[in-house]
């Protein structure tokens, strides 16, 4: 692995790391399985580069992706909160129809090109800029968490049951974490089209696995206490799976090829779930 691949892998694990925050907190503070986030992600790209294409300036592009990723968490929230519908269902529905929609925002193409077009990145290099969000979005996420809404939401995370005896709206909680997740989703997919000078309808097949081997990865890597360095450990995590993906397909003793990414991310998700279970009977 050269120099360039290594720093594109870094590049690609900073906008990841986004991903991974976001599915850290709807399927570890509040236990929901959204996989909202494989039509958020893309939706995200779409919005950000129809609105670049369009004249707009590339951080109100970026801003309005992450809105429109918060709707689409709301979206999947309502059908589960106001609806009934069971939670991995909702997201589903949600995830469905999002395809579309992302079509219809794309201008039913399947794909945008930005490549000459000016984006958020024109600003400085792209690694610093991403490093600086990500930075900025621990620090926010870490201060709304101590906030006492935060801690409602952790505390209804943990016991539904006990959180609504004291009060805490549960309806309240899932709004706004599906919706806190997929904006950020969504940012992620945004700062990747902005990055790689794309977007395509299918660029979010996969995302909650990605997202979900980045945090186990960090949580196998870095064992947290607390919520920062839970949240730090995804950036880790995503960073780890990165490098690791790059190491893999850029190996010419393993024979490996693009082809083969799926295969290999199942390995490192089972090597590290397995490395978990290892630890905690020592």
């Amino acid at each position: 692995m050269n120099t360039l691949q290594f720093l594109g892998s870094l590049e690609l694990g900073m906008i990841y790391a986004l991903v991974a925050v976001g599915v850290y907190l709807t399927f570890r503070i509040i236990d929901f399985p959204d996989l909202t986030v494989d039509g958020s992600f893309p939706l995200g790209a779409a919005v950000a580069s129809i609105c670049i294409i369009h004249g707009h300036n590339p951080v109100l592009a970026t801003f309005l992706s992450l809105l429109a990723g918060a709707l689409a968490g709301l979206v999947t929230a309502y059908l589960n909160t106001h609806w009934k519908i069971l939670g991995l269902l909702a997201s589903i529905l949600t995830m469905t129809a999002l395809y579309s929609i992302n079509l219809r925002v794309m201008d039913n193409k399947p794909n945008l090109v930005i490549m000459e077009e000016p984006t958020l990145f024109q600003y400085g290099h792209v690694l610093l800029i991403l490093s600086g969000i990500v930075i900025a979005i621990l620090l926010l996420l870490h201060l709304f968490f101590r906030s006492n809404f935060g801690l409602a939401i952790r505390g209804a995370g943990i016991n539904p049951k006990a959180g609504a005896a004291y009060g805490i709206s549960i309806n309240k909680v899932k709004l706004t974490t599906l919706a806190l997740s997929n904006a950020l989703v969504a940012l992620g997919g945004s700062l990747f089209a902005q990055s790689q000078g794309y977007a395509d309808i299918s660029m979010g097949t996969g995302t909650i696995v990605v997202g979900l081997a980045s945090v186990i990865l960090g949580e196998s890597f870095l064992r947290s206490n607390s919520l920062i360095k839970a949240l730090i450990a995804c950036v880790f995590g995503s960073l780890v799976y990165r490098l690791l993906i790059s190491l893999a397909l850029n190996s010419g003793e393993l024979g490996l090829q693009a082809s083969d990414l799926n295969l290999i991310t199942a390995c490192l998700v089972a090597a590290a779930m397995i490395l978990t279970k290892m630890r905690k009977k020592t």
